[in-house]
């Protein structure tokens, strides 16, 4: 892999992991359209998901700070119960990454036209939240938790976007929109740091590879500065409502994909 092509690979991962619009389904468009293949080199896939954690540990550092010291108090309080319920969101990708794993993997197979009908679901998701009148509620209760968990879940399908199902689902149920976008970015910390230490087993560090340690540098600054970017402009975007540009995109993309599949 050329520096370039792994700075390239590290914006589309940084950019499409916080906006709406499908970090896995550009992967799977740039790998057919370009043929530029990331997926083979694990390392790379590490270090650029690991990038774009940072971002979010970044953006998010003093809610994050807070969160943990206050959760080490004796005394029962908010930050518990915001921690576990962001436990909860968990429980289904957990599941389907314990007993549908290999399911999974078989969506990734380089069917663009799948991509492009995913991204299509995702335009529809998005255009959703038009309709959106009144925000009910300021704090994400115990259900809905596991509810924006099973939209993070359906993320998986390459084409569907993380973030975009997500705060589409917790504003639908009446969230408030920044506490949404906080808690869909929040909630795939754990997730993601756990499927990339599943990814480093696989890896055989002693195997000679062609891709230096600067290509992987290039590839990291690129996804983590663009993510601290992407994460930032999101929150913004979620608090204005404007994810209809979002819905558009997907949408022209999503036919593209389709009819030149």
């Amino acid at each position: 892999m050329h520096w370039i092509e792994a700075i390239i690979l590290g914006i589309i991962q940084g950019l499409t992991e916080f906006l709406p619009v499908s970090s896995s389904g550009h992967l799977e468009l740039g790998k057919a359209f370009f043929d530029i293949d990331a997926e083979k080199d694990l390392t790379f896939t590490v270090v650029v998901h690991g990038a774009t954690v940072l971002s979010t540990l970044t953006v998010f550092f003093n809610e994050i700070t807070a969160l943990v010291k206050n959760s080490l108090s004796l005394k029962s309080n908010d930050s518990q119960k915001y921690l576990l319920k962001i436990a909860v969101s968990m429980i289904p990708i957990l599941i389907l990454g314990l007993f549908f794993k290999d399911t999974v993997e078989s969506f990734f197979g380089g069917s663009i036209k799948f991509v492009g009908y995913m991204l299509l679901i995702t335009a529809c998701f998005l255009l959703s939240t038009l309709f959106i009148k009144n925000e009910r509620k300021k704090n994400i209760s115990w259900l809905h938790s596991f509810l924006i968990g099973i939209a993070q879940a359906i993320a998986v399908l390459p084409g569907i976007s993380r973030s975009g199902i997500t705060i589409s689902a917790g504003l639908l149920l009446g969230n408030n929109r920044e506490e949404t976008a906080k808690f869909s970015f929040l909630m795939v910390i754990i997730p993601v740091i756990g499927a990339n230490l599943l990814e480093l087993k696989d890896i055989d560090f002693m195997q000679h590879t062609t891709t230096g340690t600067g290509v992987y540098l290039a590839g990291f600054l690129a996804a983590f500065i663009s993510g601290l970017f992407a994460c930032k402009w999101m929150i913004k975007i979620v608090k204005t409502g404007n994810l209809v540009y979002f819905s558009i995109y997907c949408f022209l993309m999503g036919l593209t994909a389709v009819f030149l599949a």
